[in-house]
């Protein structure tokens, strides 16, 4: 059976060690994606029952957290792939030097973020196009969650260097334990003290009754619990880069590690923002709408999730797979890599879409009672099965892309598919088709970004010649 060390180390990975290998490093991921759109299911289930209002407070934040979220994983990832390059290369010593300064770059650029984002969450709501109906409940959401961003870059941090050192299975269970942990807190803040009955017997479940703000809270809780959790593992169990055995070194950020995470990391974080930007823009022009339409567009985009949440659980099995490649010497094998799991991929998603287009109504119900909701929600699920199998294909390329540390280009692929093509389709479509037209114009965006990823594949330009890193590339490290 193949095994990651055989990168590092220059042997021969057939096909059938190189399938497994990529499938062995892909199921926990899947896992791990899976259980946190299960948790996203769950908080949009429990805020559903509480109305169509709670629901809109909720949708109309969401593209704006994403926002913030990804801005603090994509920051973190240029520390991770650092790890994977330097793991790949042999270079222990130096991986356990960005281990270190990456805790401290990634624990200050989460506080700084947060800090921005408690300033403008009074205001946002009525940025969004929010009625003061919902603006009340959607600004403490969104409050709420930004608050936490410093505990929550630690889990982002500490499960991407897992990852990219080739351990997916501690960051998939800790994924597993944060729905069941969500689960238990929702219900506890969610809800007031109510009597249940299950057949014959009764009994009474204490509850906060804090509504909207309790599922804020509940998640914010059960990710902390992850966050120290996978920190722990990092810094105490995990082979070769944890710091209980290998001695003490500084915390203190060096201009070469900040630079080279800079230069992979940056670009992810403006694709990002672009990305999530348009996101926001999108939401800007469902909101006239109506509240059906707002809430609708937001259990829709969860729902799909659903779907697409595989595909990036391949793109971190990508990553790692690539960018150990990659630092090990080896841009013959990143490329068969690549390929291997862009194909995988988008055979899988192309799955989850047509189970997407039949199962629609009932994943819709999941969520909310609301007829009308459910009705809306549906169509435009159905129109999304058929981008499925080429959003895989961006999702999983751009995973092998960063993997190497090429994400620049990428960046301005992702910014000229969302800005020239969905949102002018979407704000030309809306207005006579209503959230419908919104999606179709989605649907072609993520179609058209499918295609100029693989292109890119295909050319071969975004891989250069791997090396191993040589001394001039060594860190500075001070281990006893």
């Amino acid at each position: 059976m193949a095994d990651i060390r055989q990168i590092r180390d220059g042997e021969e990975i057939r096909f059938g060690g190189q399938l497994s290998l990529a499938a062995r490093l892909a199921a926990p991921a899947i896992m791990a994606q899976l259980s946190t759109i299960v948790m996203q299911y769950i908080d949009a289930s429990m805020v559903g029952r509480l109305g169509a209002d709670a629901s809109a407070s909720v949708g109309l934040m969401n593209s704006s957290l994403w926002l913030f979220w990804g801005v603090c994983s994509m920051l973190t990832m240029g520390f991770s792939v650092q790890v994977a390059h330097r793991l790949g290369g042999g270079d222990t010593a130096g991986a356990r030097a960005v281990v270190r300064q990456g805790i401290t770059s990634s624990a200050v650029a989460g506080t700084l973020i947060a800090l921005t984002g408690l300033a403008i969450a009074p205001f946002l709501p009525r940025w969004l196009g929010g009625g003061e109906d919902i603006a009340g409940g959607a600004s403490v959401y969104f409050a709420i969650f930004v608050a936490a961003l410093p505990v929550l870059t630690m889990n982002y941090l500490a499960s991407g260097m897992l990852r990219c050192a080739g351990n997916m299975k501690v960051p998939g269970m800790m994924a597993v334990a944060m729905c069941a942990l969500d689960v238990l807190f929702n219900f506890l803040l969610i809800f007031p003290t109510r009597t249940l009955a299950v057949g014959s017997v009764e009994f009474t479940m204490p509850g906060a009754g804090l509504g909207i703000s309790g599922a804020a809270l509940g998640t914010v809780a059960a990710e902390c619990v992850a966050a120290g959790a996978l920190m722990w593992y990092l810094l105490r169990r995990q082979p070769e880069i944890n710091l209980r055995d290998y001695g003490r070194g500084s915390f203190r950020p060096t201009h070469e590690v900040v630079r080279r995470a800079s230069k992979i990391a940056l670009p992810m974080a403006a694709e990002h923002l672009i990305f999530c930007g348009a996101q926001i823009c999108v939401t800007r022009i469902v909101a006239p709408l109506g509240v059906v339409a707002i809430a609708a567009n937001a259990f829709a985009v969860t729902a799909e999730s659903l779907c697409y949440m595989p595909g990036f659980g391949i793109g971190d099995a990508a990553t790692t797979l690539c960018g150990q490649a990659y630092g090990a010497g080896r841009p013959a094998l990143a490329r068969r890599f690549a390929w291997l799991t862009t194909l995988g991929g988008m055979a899988i998603m192309t799955v989850m879409g047509v189970a997407m287009y039949i199962l629609a109504p009932v994943m819709m119900e999941i969520m909310t009672p609301v007829q009308a909701i459910v009705a809306e929600g549906t169509e435009v699920l159905r129109i999304e099965a058929f981008a499925e199998p080429m959003y895989a294909a961006s999702i999983v390329a751009y995973g092998a892309f960063v993997g190497v540390g090429d994400t620049l280009i990428p960046a301005v692929m992702n910014f000229g598919s969302i800005w020239l093509v969905r949102i002018p389709l979407a704000a030309l479509m809306a207005p006579a088709m209503g959230l419908r037209g919104v999606w179709i114009a989605m649907c072609i965006e993520l179609c058209f970004r499918g295609v100029i990823f693989l292109w890119r594949m295909w050319r071969g330009n975004w891989l250069k010649p791997g090396k191993k890193p040589s001394a001039e590339d060594a860190l500075p490290v001070e281990e006893g």
